[in-house]
């Protein structure tokens, strides 16, 4: 059976579905993966053994270099819906299967893929807000019409067909029609369809009834990392009390450089050791005084406080069970993974559904919320507090006990077993 992977966006797109992948492939499915062609994904990839077939243009130049001006958004949305479509139609075979998540022209083009080639179809959301529902508001996209006062969240949901209809429905229609397909009417219901896929931890991001929609909630998509920590790292977590970790992964941080400086330097204020995650922002461990290259060995040796290591990519959940506290930006990755872990989480959110998982985690009681708009030393100290405090890790280290690790193959499952 040929299943075909399809997504466009960052790491906490992209990693999901090499968990699927890996799940698929045990059960015998002949899987590809079309995706970013960023470095990291296609070595991750080869690393599995999970065909990358690249799609468009890298993304982290996309996401840290200069922002895009609007006027340039609808060549965007045409240029992604055809290099998914292109990318999906070359793998896909009739009978196969198309899963599809990431950015929503990469889903739409993956969608007509799946339909020309006479392949099953299914979206996969990666939170529970991308979907509709009464229970949740959607996505304010930058540049429309505010909503009107007072609306409530199914009203917010019609409206949002209007805005993804104009959007996404002029260059979704021509590249369809451009490849045979029928128009379509409601082009974000179309995309989703009517029993979406829904890829998060039941505890950590319930799908909440009731609904119309008929979702299927799987769990996470959970990637399996034998990976070992590098030594560096091991020698220093094994030199001292467990360390709270800075770190916001794909997050370029433009404006909100302070949160990450403030947070190395109260957390060492408190006595507490530091790992700062270079991550997309390239934090350099110059946030609280350290400075220089990747302390795990990429780039020149650098004068590193002794209480501060600064790491690239590592194994996020072997490191994560050994630190005191994960502050981030509430990426669903990270979110899972700090909380599978039992570690207690200062989130920082920025954009799209990362201010849900941060709700999450304090209705949780797992972590707190930090506002990137007003930081100060005081309000950093004073989340970190909390965050630090034995009440924190004991309800952490409960709803580790909870969350499920069984997603992926739930997922592969159903797929291998025609359950979508």
């Amino acid at each position: 059976m040929r299943v075909v992977l399809s997504t466009y966006g960052s790491r906490g797109d992209v990693e999901p579905l090499l968990g699927l992948a890996v799940r698929l492939r045990e059960l015998g499915a002949d899987v590809r993966l079309c995706a970013p062609p960023d470095e990291e994904f296609a070595a991750r990839s080869a690393a599995l053994g999970v065909p990358l077939v690249p799609v468009g243009d890298a993304v982290r130049p996309l996401v840290t270099g200069a922002a895009s001006a609007p006027t340039d958004f609808p060549t965007r949305v045409a240029r992604l819906t055809a290099a998914s479509y292109e990318a999906v139609l070359g793998q896909v075979a009739e009978g196969g299967v198309v899963v599809a998540t990431g950015l929503f022209p990469s889903a739409a083009g993956a969608r007509a893929a799946a339909e020309k080639a006479g392949a099953g179809y299914v979206y996969a959301g990666l939170q529970p807000t991308v979907l509709p529902s009464p229970h949740h508001p959607p996505f304010r996209y930058p540049g429309r019409p505010a909503p009107p006062e007072g609306a409530d969240n199914a009203k917010l949901w019609e409206l949002d067909v209007e805005s993804m209809n104009e959007l996404f429905g002029g260059a979704v229609d021509a590249h369809r029609a451009s490849v045979g397909l029928p128009s379509v009417a409601n082009v974000r219901d179309h995309v989703l369809t009517g029993r979406p896929w829904l890829a998060t931890d039941p505890v950590l991001g319930p799908w909440r009834l009731p609904a119309e929609l008929d979702v299927v909630q799987t769990g996470a998509w959970l990637l399996p990392d034998p990976r070992p920590l590098p030594a560096g790292l091991t020698a220093f977590l094994d030199a001292g009390e467990p360390p709270v970790y800075v770190g916001f992964g794909s997050m370029p941080m433009r404006g909100s450089e302070d949160v990450a400086r403030l947070a190395v330097e109260q957390a060492r204020a408190a006595g507490r050791r530091v790992v700062v995650g270079r991550g997309w922002a390239e934090l350099s461990g110059g946030e609280g005084g350290a400075t220089g290259a990747d302390s795990t060995g990429s780039g020149a040796a650098a004068a590193v406080p002794e209480d501060c290591f600064v790491i690239g990519e590592v194994n996020h959940r072997a490191l994560f069970a050994r630190v005191a506290a994960v502050v981030h930006h509430g990426g669903a990755g990270t979110t899972t993974a700090a909380a599978l872990a039992g570690a207690p989480q200062l989130v920082v959110p920025q954009i799209v559904d990362q201010p849900y998982w941060a709700a999450r985690v304090a209705e949780l009681g797992i972590g707190a919320v930090h506002d990137t708009a007003v930081p100060t030393a005081g309000s950093v100290a004073a989340a970190l507090r909390t965050v630090l405090a034995p009440r924190t890790r004991e309800r952490a280290a409960a709803v580790a006990a909870g969350i499920r690790t069984d997603g992926a193959e739930v997922a592969a499952r159903l797929l291998i077993d025609g359950g979508f």
